[in-house]
């Protein structure tokens, strides 16, 4: 089969018609669109939720666990992560699957630990990038702001580009018409709604992924005719390892954690997530977040998106190589040929032989979730950028919170747009989803090290924060070029691509900054004063706007509410620093018990699943799923209730006077963001009589 650009690469025709297609990309987008825009409606005409500047970037740092957890694995859940981890679990066999997970789960766990520390030293900041300038200047910042704006583009153009291959493959429709089509409902939800409307969504994307992930997992392990049961699952695998093993796995097998192209998955994983550490959207997700739920939220949302990769790779991924020697595979008596695989494919292939056309439907439906819902956390995180740290930064400081809110809005039109258009450059430049997201972090993984240090090492100096990245992003691209020449002869895409080339320039890029940093700080270290963020970064200035639009606070009020500002503070810098050491303690315990304490004993002792030890294993996927799907949906319920109880009242007209007056004297989950009591003037003008009541 030819793998050129041209024509049909594909064995078998699209299972789906291209109705199926565009009606999922544009029918989904709307409903979503007109769904979150009606949501935005409801928090402003009923909660009094105006979107300032403040609510539109950062929610007002209201944001509780159950909704941080669960943007948190939105915006970790892109394309490609269901795709790659999936064609991993095809190549490799178990190890695959766990290894991406480990891999690149371990990044959320300890950037809970930064996500604390930014919430305790720059309270009011609308982005991390702010901290940057003022700490160390213009120079650092716009270094630092470049090394963002390529993540968060690359990010983007990678979710389009892989979202549209699957669109393409399963129902027939034009690529280049998808990469623009997915991006129009994120825009307009997102316009309405900022970023509480992404974490609204983010929920809703999150809970339809588990469920398709769940009802999958119950298919093919217990109910599928061909597979249906963890033994006959381990007899398949048997059967296709028989047929064609695997290089460098323990005899061959696809049922051993021993392989080696696995165990470089896992490295190159560490390297290539950490790169996510440098896109913003991933510190405003902090921002917004609550300061006494942040380090829950975190830790949360990494155990959940273990989940994603491992449970959905060990079904559709391990599913791909045990059928496919058998006639219900798509491209029998044909294995897969390499464009197909690089296309991520396994997926929706292994759909269509366990479920049929409806499998197809819901791998297109998640797709479609992770896209959308990872595309509106990229697109708020890049307006922020923009808006924050270019327009405000050095075109307009003195800009007032309502012009930095029209100009957020013509960013965020023009983002989508932008990355649109570069998706389908990709598209025809033949680049695959595997490869934009595991050579990304030779790039940036240079800037971890010190954007960590920026907010956690008083002693950095602006020297180290500004040579530092290009010199070891240079490291990184040395190593990776010449290990590729190295071990393949020439350097092309696809040998670029391969897994040790990939190893050591990610490694290279994340690991040199170890070094380079405190030997550069310490020529001239520095001594900075952390009271200067709190003194010098400040809400917007539109932000008294949603207190009270129609009853401004008297003299009185106004001390009472700062009094109140001002303990709250104290509490929470009590809070956080505790926050930050339970953080500290759990990210590292489960880092080195994902990466070591549990594959290294089974890597090294070469051991081959038998069946009872396989069957324990799907249990165990069982399990995880179950506990991951119920944080995601449930926590954001319970935490929410008595706010979604006051909206249902109100939009029935069942007001309790005593009740909402109540919320809001002890309130200050209601108070703090901004809420008043909106229903009628009457109720405001008996508040005061209520609070004595209460």
């Amino acid at each position: 089969m030819s793998h050129s650009a041209e024509g049909n690469v594909f064995q078998t025709p699209p299972p789906l018609s291209q109705g199926v297609g565009y009606g999922i990309a544009v029918g989904v987008g709307a409903v979503f669109a007109i769904g979150m825009s009606l949501t935005s409606w409801l928090l402003s005409r009923y909660m009094n939720e105006i979107q300032d500047s403040e609510m539109f970037m950062t929610a007002k740092h209201t944001i509780k666990a159950g909704l941080t957890a669960s943007a948190v694995v939105s915006s970790w859940t892109i394309a490609t992560t269901l795709l790659t981890s999936t064609t991993y679990g095809y190549l490799y066999g178990v190890s695959g699957p766990f290894w991406y997970a480990a891999g690149a789960s371990v990044q959320i766990l300890l950037f809970s630990v930064a996500a604390v520390e930014l919430k305790r030293k720059a309270p009011n900041a609308q982005t991390y990038l702010q901290v940057v300038k003022v700490r160390y200047g213009s120079a650092v910042h716009l270094l630092y702001t470049t090394y963002s704006g390529v993540y968060q583009i690359i990010t983007t153009v990678n979710l389009l580009v892989g979202g549209s291959a699957v669109f393409a493959s399963m129902t027939g429709v034009n690529r280049d018409a998808i990469c623009y089509l997915l991006p129009i409902g994120v825009v307009i939800y997102t316009l309405m709604g900022g970023i509480k409307a992404t974490f609204i969504t983010d929920w809703i994307h999150t809970v339809i992924i588990y469920i398709i992930m769940l009802i999958a997992l119950f298919v093919f392990y217990t109910t599928s005719d061909i597979a249906g049961s963890p033994t006959k699952v381990w007899e398949l695998l048997r059967d296709a390892a028989a047929l064609h093993p695997v290089d460098g796995n323990a005899g061959g097998q696809y049922l051993t954690m021993r392989s080696q192209e696995g165990g470089y998955v896992g490295l190159v994983f560490i390297g290539a997530g950490f790169a996510a550490c440098v896109d913003s959207q991933l510190f405003q997700k902090a921002i917004a977040a609550d300061p006494r739920t942040t380090s829950t939220g975190y830790i949360l949302g990494g155990l959940s998106w273990f989940t994603i990769p491992f449970v959905l790779a060990s079904t559709f991924g391990l599913a791909a190589a045990a059928l496919e020697h058998l006639p219900e595979w798509p491209t029998f008596p044909n294995r897969m040929n390499d464009y197909e695989v690089a296309s991520g494919l396994a997926m929706p292939y292994a759909a269509l032989a366990m479920m049929g056309n409806g499998g197809v439907v819901a791998v297109l439906l998640m797709i479609f979730m992770a896209v959308t819902s990872a595309m509106s956390s990229e697109t708020v995180a890049t307006t922020a950028l923009v808006t924050y740290n270019v327009y405000q930064a050095y075109i307009k400081p003195k800009a007032t919170g309502r012009e930095l809110l029209y100009f957020s809005h013509f960013i965020t039109v023009g983002f989508a747009i932008f990355c649109s258009s570069i998706a389908v450059a990709f598209n025809h430049g033949g680049f695959s989803v595997g490869f934009l997201i595991t050579a990304i972090g030779i790039f940036v993984d240079s800037a971890i090290v010190p954007m960590a240090c920026t907010i956690m090492w008083r002693k950095q100096s602006a020297a180290a924060a500004f040579i530092v990245p290009p010199l070891c992003s240079i490291f990184g691209l040395i190593a990776w070029f010449c290990t590729t020449y190295t071990h393949h002869g020439v350097v092309t895409i696809t040998t670029l691509n391969a897994n040790l080339p990939l190893v050591a320039g990610n490694i290279t890029a994340l690991c040199s900054p170890l070094i380079l940093t405190p030997l550069i700080t310490y020529l001239k270290p520095d001594n900075f004063n952390w009271q200067i963020l709190k003194d010098q970064i400040h809400r917007g200035d539109d932000e008294h706007v949603t207190v009270s639009a129609t009853h401004p606070e008297d003299a009185a009020s106004a001390a009472a509410r700062a009094e109140r500002e001002k303990q709250a503070e104290e509490e929470n810098d009590r809070s956080l620093h505790k926050a930050r050491n339970r953080s500290l303690f759990l990210g590292l315990f489960l880092t080195i018990s994902l990466v070591i304490l549990w594959p290294i004993p089974m890597y090294a002792s070469s051991y081959v699943f038998s069946t009872a030890f396989f069957t324990g294993w799907v249990a165990f996927l069982f399990i995880w799923a179950f506990f991951a799907a119920g944080v995601i949906l449930f926590l954001p319920i319970v935490e929410g209730y008595r706010e979604i109880g006051l909206v249902v009242n109100r939009v029935l007209g069942r007001r309790s006077k005593r009740r909402e007056t109540t919320v809001l004297v002890q309130g200050e989950q209601l108070e703090d963001t901004g809420t008043v009591t909106a229903s009628s003037e009457k109720t405001t003008a008996t508040s005061s009589e209520s609070k004595v009541e209460t």
